[in-house]
């Protein structure tokens, strides 16, 4: 009588397994080949601290940053007619993967140009502090934009308006469902098929106002903001999405921002 080594329920469970663990691989592959972003918002008080932190973005950490491989660093402030004007100042940094993300600060602490070069940040007391807070979100990219675009405009960064939003979902299923409706519906084609420059979209994974999305569109001007909106909210594709019922209800809060870029940002 023949003994064979594996039963064939074994030799099936095996299979799975087997499948399994590549389904595994390759998923791990997809989100590897997708940028990470983490957006820092400065919190800050009168012009003094302004000053020193774009002092120390321009002259030290944006340098640093392309020291350690990183290539574009986007550096933002609200519009004027923003109540955030003056107070806040947003920074964007695109990583290839989360690796890079866990080791840049290290890499930083090593960099004996930034050290000196950022001192004036970098070694303030706790009586004269270069900012109040810094708030953190990290995003991973949409598939169906998994690296940062570069905008191409040719008004000046005072001109230029970029805009900030964040969808919140009420659960969790909603909030997928939001981000389905960007990648396989097609509002991230929509977007880019119109002109919008878009940097990012990107999924929350860490966060204060989770689950949510985030993406950055840009434009010209204001003019162009509004010309590019009129557009989109009257485009056919789009008007037959927002009526698919198997999105409704899928955001419960639309924050948005309206930014301009630095003139020392690299986006």
């Amino acid at each position: 009588m023949k003994n064979p080594r594996f039963t064939k329920p074994q030799h099936l469970t095996l299979v799975a397994i087997f499948i399994m663990g590549l389904l595994f691989v390759s998923s791990l592959s997809m989100a590897q080949g997708r940028d990470i972003y983490q957006i820092k918002v400065y919190s800050i008080e009168g012009e003094k601290q302004e000053q020193r932190i774009d002092n120390y973005l321009k002259k030290a950490y944006i340098p640093a940053m392309h020291r350690a491989g990183i290539n574009h660093v986007g550096v933002f402030k609200p519009v004027e007619s923003d109540e955030q004007a003056g107070k806040q100042i947003y920074v964007l940094v695109p990583f290839k993967s989360i690796s890079q993300f866990e080791k840049i600060e290290s890499e930083l602490k090593g960099d004996k140009k930034y050290l000196a070069d950022g001192s004036d940040y970098i070694d303030s007391d706790h009586e004269n502090t270069p900012f109040t807070r810094i708030e953190s979100t990290l995003l991973r990219a949409f598939k169906t934009m998994p690296e940062y675009g570069i905008p191409k405009h040719t008004t000046s960064s005072s001109e230029k308006v970029y805009e900030l939003r964040s969808y919140e979902g009420a659960t969790e299923k909603l909030y997928e469902k939001k981000v389905q409706m960007f990648t396989d519906g097609g509002e991230t084609r929509i977007f880019k098929e119109l002109g919008f420059q878009p940097v990012f979209f990107g999924e929350v994974i860490s966060g204060g106002t989770m689950p949510n999305l985030m993406y950055l569109t840009t434009f010209e001007n204001t003019a162009s903001q509004d010309e590019h909106w009129k557009a989109f909210q009257t485009a056919p594709e789009w008007l037959e999405l927002k009526t698919d019922q198997q999105y409704a209800n899928t955001v419960s809060k639309n924050v948005k921002r309206f930014l301009h870029p630095t003139d020392y940002s690299d986006l």
